[in-house]
């Protein structure tokens, strides 16, 4: 008789408010992580496998909607409801940099070769940051319909997708030549 192998859920205590996004990283010479972010306003950061605690990124002052780590793992981005996106020391916690916008930030994503960070919220406008730079200005991709949800590189860092909540659509962008290749409208229903 096989013997079936049962995949047994992961339970991760420690947020005191509900989780609102997950990321898993890349495998990694130390295994894979998770981070987590939460409406309590403290991103944590686990082992993949087990879900065994490792750390709690502490400095944001609102709920925080998003949340991922670069290819390495090395370094870990939020995206907050206190009107920013930070950039994190995923080894030792501290934080990097703190990237301020005008209104909530819900999504943020690393570029591959984790160079950039894309971020996106209810300002409607796509911000790019050079993380080799920091402090300079951000590139400023377009003006949204709605609100945005999700953000995400594709295509070796070419191609950008990202989700509006107010009129229901997803853009595909290309990156380097500022043009959209494809819309999507979906009714409400389908929200």
């Amino acid at each position: 008789m096989d013997k079936k192998k049962v995949a047994v859920p992961l339970v991760c205590h420690g947020h005191s408010r509900p989780v609102v996004d997950l990321f898993y990283s890349p495998i990694t010479p130390d295994g894979f992580f998770l981070i987590s972010a939460s409406k309590d306003s403290s991103p944590m950061l686990r082992n993949g496998e087990t879900g065994d605690w490792i750390g709690t990124f502490e400095g944001h002052k609102g709920a925080v909607w998003s949340c991922c780590l670069d290819t390495n793992a090395l370094r870990a981005a939020s995206a907050s409801a206190d009107f920013t996106a930070k950039l994190w020391d995923a080894l030792t916690g501290d934080e990097l940099h703190s990237f301020d916008h005008k209104h909530i930030v819900r999504a943020c994503a690393f570029s591959e070769d984790t160079h950039l960070l894309l971020t996106g919220g209810l300002e409607k406008i796509l911000r790019i940051f050079d993380l080799n730079r920091p402090d300079a200005p951000p590139r400023e991709v377009d003006n949204s319909p709605g609100s945005i949800r999700t953000v995400a590189w594709l295509h070796s860092d070419q191609t950008i997708l990202s989700s509006c909540t107010d009129m229901g659509g997803v853009r595909y962008k290309e990156y380097f030549f500022n043009m959209y290749l494809l819309y999507f409208l979906f009714s409400p229903w389908w929200l």
